[in-house]
């Protein structure tokens, strides 16, 4: 009892353990993102799905047809694309129709209108709004209808062109449709596309043997992880290697992953305008591929063939890939970086799903400086941890396992053990519980900063992580507030500030743990599991022990500084584990 003001402690402990359990059972909830919109722009020219396969070269199973042969200006023709094979799957999801002028195929005709919006969808290709049509989504379709408008100077004769995909890698590209001519105009001759418009083959070899990390530093370039690893004798190695060969350069990737390994040179340190090549397993052999990355995006796969002597291996979950590239290539060949320049390295592996890179399994690894594709051999090292992160789960830790503990302890158990000494006016205890205090607000603060600057905004992709720190961020915010404001200690109200101090306290203390928790295993950190989860574990039991002793003991100076010794000694640990991922 206390002024008349009682509390059930049994009750309230466990209302805090039922909330914990609430907050841990929604780190397992998932959030699913679908990226299919019909928004291919990009394929507006030579209509090929930015897909990285070769186009079918089975016969369509589909038909496209006009409800015209013959057309004047301002003419409103129906168009028709539906499945005509009864063998095989028997829809399409994916679709891109086009109307062309017969005698020049580079130049768009007209504009279409929608009949279905709910599966068609207006496209503007070289500013032209509304020249093309393509689908919302990858739902199955049977059969889609659009409405062409010929233009007031129409030419004399205009063909309607399609690309059509079932699936990832299943898709007929530029397939021909009809022909319809102004009045008195004979149609010329229709133009047949081949299977393999504006793609490339390139036929691998297997190699014989694993790679090596022989010759790193001496003979070849490398980036390797862990540290010093060999992909000849450990099977959990990622590894790149490259050297100059005259006027090419050949690479070297190898790494265990279910999809694919992967590895791009950049001008920073930055995801985004990146030159990307892939290695994807595809049952049971390896495809290998140039693309490019504008931002945070699936890869945009290359048409061009660039990659000479590509070679494959597959061997318990390791996936190998070797190939050649020129340092120059022609300027057609657009997005590919010259090899001649400085540039990071980032090395990444993840799952992949028809030949589609899904987004990696863990940060990439980045190389600590740029380095001269075709320069001297070097060993170099890198880092999937970036610093703004590291820096920012650093100063959360130092805040919620060290300085807030450190603050809570002389509040709890030295005000009464102290209370003549002072320092400018004001009880020691009391100095150092506020200076303890502010410096764990003032760290969260700049911690809760960091990751905005390094993301440019909100992750989406962190889980309930980011939302917990908002929490300890706004607790962190209110508990220096609410002391602004406390009554004189004799204060008959005293009490109810004593226990908002507390309960606000407490709950920022609970909520920074189990965020800790979370964060620790975040991508962007990624500390290794179970060592690190063990050592924040016995931060927190050394606490609560520590909590335990000094309420029986009358040796509380002996205590405290024993406290405080394992609590520096667990934080240097996990401290020294961060600057070494």
């Amino acid at each position: 009892m206390i002024n008349g003001f009682a509390i059930n402690i049994d009750s309230f402990q466990v209302l805090m353990k039922m909330w914990i359990v609430l907050l841990l059972l929604s780190v397992f909830s998932e959030t699913v993102i679908c990226y299919s919109h019909g928004k291919v722009e990009v394929a507006c020219g030579d209509m090929t799905p930015q897909h990285g396969h070769d186009p079918s070269t089975k016969n369509p199973p589909f038909n496209i047809i006009a409800d015209k042969s013959q057309l004047s200006p301002g003419d409103e023709i129906k168009v028709t694309l539906s499945m005509a094979s009864s063998e095989g799957k028997h829809y399409f999801k994916g679709f891109l129709i086009e109307a062309r002028n017969a005698g020049n195929l580079s130049e768009k005709v007209g504009s279409f209108k929608l009949i279905s919006p709910g599966i068609s969808q207006l496209l503007t290709c070289d500013s032209k709004e509304g020249s093309a049509v393509s689908h919302t989504d990858k739902s199955q379709k049977t059969e889609v209808q659009v409405i062409w408008v010929a233009p007031s100077n129409s030419p004399s004769s205009v063909q309607f062109l399609v690309t059509v995909a079932q699936g990832y890698k299943e898709y007929w590209v530029k397939s021909p449709g009809p022909v319809v001519s102004q009045n008195g105009v004979a149609p010329p001759p229709q133009t047949t596309f081949g299977g393999s418009i504006g793609a490339q083959t390139t036929t691998s070899s297997i190699l014989s043997r694993s790679f090596t990390s022989e010759g790193c530093g001496s003979k070849k370039s490398c980036l390797r992880d862990p540290d010093g690893c060999d992909p000849q004798n450990d099977i959990a190695c990622h590894f790149l290697s490259f050297r100059a060969l005259g006027s090419s350069v050949m690479f070297e990737l190898s790494g265990p992953a279910e999809g694919y390994v992967s590895f791009a040179i950049s001008q920073d340190k930055w995801m985004g305008k990146d030159d990307v090549y892939l290695c994807f397993r595809d049952a049971d052999r390896v495809e290998i591929k140039a693309a490019y990355v504008s931002g945070r995006t699936h890869p945009e796969y290359s048409s061009q063939n660039i990659l000479k002597d590509t070679a494959w291996r597959l061997s318990d979950g390791v996936i190998q890939c070797s190939f050649r590239r020129d340092i120059i290539l022609p300027p057609e060949n657009l997005n590919r970086f010259s090899l001649d320049q400085m540039y990071y390295l980032f090395m990444a592996h993840g799952r992949a799903e028809d030949g589609r890179a899904h987004r990696h399994d863990r940060q990439p690894l980045i190389s600590t400086y740029q380095t001269a594709i075709t320069g001297p051999p070097e060993d170099l090292t890198g880092s999937r941890s970036p610093l703004l992160m590291k820096y920012h789960g650093a100063f959360m830790l130092i805040a919620w396992t060290s300085t807030v503990s450190a603050g809570v302890i002389m509040a709890r158990y030295f005000k009464p053990d102290w209370p003549e000494r002072n320092i400018l006016g004001q009880k020691v205890w009391f100095q150092l519980h506020q200076m303890l205090m502010v410096l764990t607000v003032l760290l969260t603060l700049v911690g809760f900063v960091l990751p905005f600057m390094y993301r440019g905004g909100w992750s989406k992709r962190a889980g309930i992580h980011p939302y917990l720190g908002c929490v300890v961020v706004a607790l962190a915010v209110i508990q220096p507030v609410i002391a602004l404001f406390r009554p004189a200690p004799d204060a008959s109200r005293r009490y109810i500030f004593n226990w908002m101090h507390f309960g606000t306290g407490t709950a920022a203390q609970v909520v920074a743990v189990v965020t800790i928790f979370l964060g620790i295993h975040q991508q962007a950190l990624f500390l290794p599991a179970p060592w690190s989860t063990g050592v924040l574990a016995a931060i927190v039991v050394w606490f609560v022990l520590a909590d335990l002793v000094l309420e029986e003991s009358c040796f509380k100076n002996i205590v405290l500084a024993i406290y405080l010794c394992g609590n520096l000694g667990f934080l240097t640990a996990l401290l020294w584990t961060i600057s070494a991922v």
